[in-house]
Formats: C-alpha cells, sequence, structure tokens
C-alpha cells in the first residue's frame, strides 16, 4: 500500500470515528451554545463580560450573531474558555466517508454509462437493465480505486 493511500486511510478513519461519535448529534440550541451554558452555569453576560474584559454589550452581540453562523470561531473559543469550557467545531459528513465517496462513484459512472447507452442505442446494441447496473457498479468500482483529479468536479 502506497503512503497515499496509508495517509488517505488514516483521514477517513479520523472522519469516520467523528461520524460515529457527533453523526447523530443535534446541533445549535435556538440560543446557541453561548448562552445556553453561561444560563445552564448561571453566569451572567455582565460576568462573562468581566472575565473577557469586554463590555456586556460585545457577549450580547456574540450570542445574537452565534445562531445566524456570523459569529467568529475566535471569539467562541474565548467566550468558551472563559467559561470554563472547550469550543468543538467539526465537520461531519451524513454518513461514513467511503459510503459518501461510493456515492459519487456511482452518479460519475451513472453519467459515463448513460452517455455510452445512448451511442449504443444508435448502433442497435443497448444493454439491458440487469447490464447496465453490472456497468454502473463495475465502473464505480474503478473510479474509487482510482480517485481521479476530476471525481468532485461536476463534469
Amino acid at each position: 500500500m502506497s503512503i497515499e493511500k496509508i495517509v488517505a486511510k488514516q483521514y477517513k478513519n479520523k472522519v469516520n470515528q467523528a461520524v460515529k461519535e457527533f453523526g447523530s448529534f443535534s446541533m445549535l440550541p435556538p440560543e446557541g451554545w453561548v448562552r445556553t451554558v453561561r444560563t445552564a452555569l448561571g453566569m451572567s453576560g455582565s460576568q462573562l463580560a468581566a472575565r473577557l474584559g469586554v463590555s456586556k454589550a460585545r457577549i450580547s452581540k456574540a450570542e445574537k450573531d452565534e445562531p445566524s453562523g456570523s459569529v467568529t470561531l475566535k471569539t467562541m473559543h474565548t467566550m468558551a474558555e472563559a467559561m470554563g469550557c472547550r469550543f468543538v467545531y467539526a465537520v461531519i459528513p451524513e454518513k461514513e466517508i467511503e459510503e459518501v465517496i461510493k456515492q459519487r462513484a456511482i452518479k460519475k459512472a451513472r453519467e459515463q454509462v448513460k452517455t455510452a447507452s445512448i451511442h449504443m442505442a444508435l448502433e442497435a446494441q443497448s444493454l439491458n437493465e440487469e447490464q447496465l447496473n453490472f456497468e454502473i457498479e463495475r465502473i464505480a468500482a474503478e473510479i474509487v480505486e482510482k480517485m481521479p483529479s476530476d471525481f468532485w468536479s461536476n463534469k
């Protein structure tokens, strides 16, 4: 196995672990995590502001910006630390990474088979449904194995 494939496998394992641990995790509470945790701790906005050395208005703005996604990661990190918490940021696929890759490969294979089928039909050499599905699976497996540079291109 090549070094590149070993590294790719390590990345896949890391992402799949995140899917297992956080895949079903519900995201943001309506009022945002900062306000939710601060309230759970019994900490006022003024107290959090004092811990950070900023104004209460800045805390209010950050808490209002969080649910819309316009607060910075740095702000989230510093506010979490000021509350004695960790800030966790992750991008989690809906499924294990191999499944995401397989679905993309099948889509690309379908496009290739569709193009070939049109030409074959013009020459009266159409494939039946079973043959088409076999070819799609075969081509998808090749695509996954080779991971061409245009894999994620929309061409």
